[in-house]
């Protein structure tokens, strides 16, 4: 039988150039680079059995590509479309799991408090959307619209009527306006709040450092050594915290506090300065202003809006804080606590630079906007429904 002669292969000086790219490149996949090396093989002359050898590949494969070469050129060293096995699941199917992905469990009736994949599967299967399914497919449906059932986010609506001008008034003293004038050079901005119960927990055994591969470790078991609350007075523009620990809170320590600052320059012969507090219980409503500016003429008082320390920049402050000296919690006593919190202070103050502050009252005006649509929408389709 007679053997079939060997395609020959002639290339231009642009195909040899592509086809060495693709053979050499690092980042060329396997199958591109191995059909690329069988080609400029074959442009040299040699036989398939000879290309089979060098390359690893058997005879019939070398030929296949070689002779996809003579006929497409370089696009038929390309992977050819197949059609595949028919779809045996309906595009209403993929539709009917993602519309139930998009309720929650106990509106059907289901006793779980977020969807997963799997329990879509089965739910998906006892409704007889599809007699069966597995959870690899539900979770490439749900990924193509991009549905995560199984995470939530936590959020409050505005309770408060005068939420706007509250908050309105909060960002204008972060743009250093107040009640539409600039604020002079010896006005000033403090954002101030509590952060309680800050814990000395005595681990029974030392925390480990990281090391190779391996994270640092702490001991699970502790002994409680007490707890404090951590007052801290930030300057908007300046990026300068003042600060003092107490055991509680309370009207005194915010006082107190507020004492340390006022009684230091620049604060104390400023001629005015703002202090941004939430309406935590310390300095909550009117008698809390009457009560600061009682004690420091130059002092006055602006309130956050009720639920939205958000707005409070001192939290920012805070999560600094608990993120590089809190977590993971290894004191040995209360001293430590403040020791530590007071060292951090002052390196803190040596480099930090104010907070870059983007939320402004356009951005302001947005959010209301859009949850005035939210509310209207709402009630309409609620008034939509029948009574029962």
């Amino acid at each position: 039988m007679p053997v079939a002669t060997a395609r020959a292969i002639s290339l231009t000086a642009s195909q040899r150039h592509r086809l060495k790219k693709m053979a050499y490149a690092h980042r060329t996949p396997h199958k591109a680079r191995i059909r690329a090396h069988v080609v400029l093989h074959a442009a040299r002359g040699r036989s398939n059995a000879c290309i089979a050898r060098e390359t690893g590949l058997h005879v019939d494969t070398v030929r296949t590509w070689r002779g996809r070469f003579a006929d497409e050129g370089i696009p038929g060293l390309a992977d050819r479309q197949h059609p595949g096995r028919p779809p045996s699941l309906t595009a209403l199917q993929t539709a009917q799991v993602k519309a139930l992905a998009c309720q929650l469990p106990a509106e059907t009736g289901t006793p779980l408090a977020r969807w997963s994949c799997p329990e879509l599967a089965r739910e998906a299967t006892a409704r007889g959307i599809a007699p069966a399914l597995s959870d690899s497919t539900v979770r490439r449906w749900l990924a193509q619209d991009a549905l995560k059932p199984w995470q939530h986010r936590s959020w409050i609506f505005i309770h408060d009527p005068d939420f706007g001008r509250k908050a309105a008034r909060v960002l204008d003293l972060y743009a250093r306006t107040w009640q539409g004038e600039p604020l002079g050079p010896d006005e000033y901005v403090i954002s101030a709040d509590e952060k309680t119960s800050i814990q000395a927990r005595c681990r029974c055994h030392p925390t480990l450092a990281p090391g190779q591969a391996r994270a640092m470790r702490v001991n699970h078991t502790y002994g409680r050594g007490g707890a404090l609350a951590y007052l801290a007075a930030y300057d908007v523009h300046r990026a300068r915290v003042l600060s003092r620990t107490d055991p509680r809170t309370g009207i005194d320590p915010f006082m107190n506090l507020v004492t340390q600052v006022m009684s230091q320059e620049p604060y104390a012969s400023a001629k005015r300065v703002f202090w941004i507090v939430d309406n935590g219980s310390s300095h909550r409503g009117q008698k809390a202003a009457d009560r600061l500016t009682s004690a420091f003429p130059n002092a006055l008082m602006v309130h956050t809006p009720v639920h939205a320390s958000w707005l409070n920049q001192v939290e920012i402050y805070f999560s600094v804080v608990q993120r590089k000296v809190v977590s993971p919690n290894d004191f040995t006593d209360l001293a430590q606590v403040r020791n530590r919190l007071r060292t951090f202070e002052d390196r803190y103050n040596a480099t930090a630079q104010p907070f870059q502050w983007k939320f402004t009252t356009s951005e302001l005006d947005d959010l209301l906007a859009r949850l005035d649509r939210h509310t209207a929408d709402h009630q309409e389709a609620s008034s939509a429904q029948p009574a029962t």
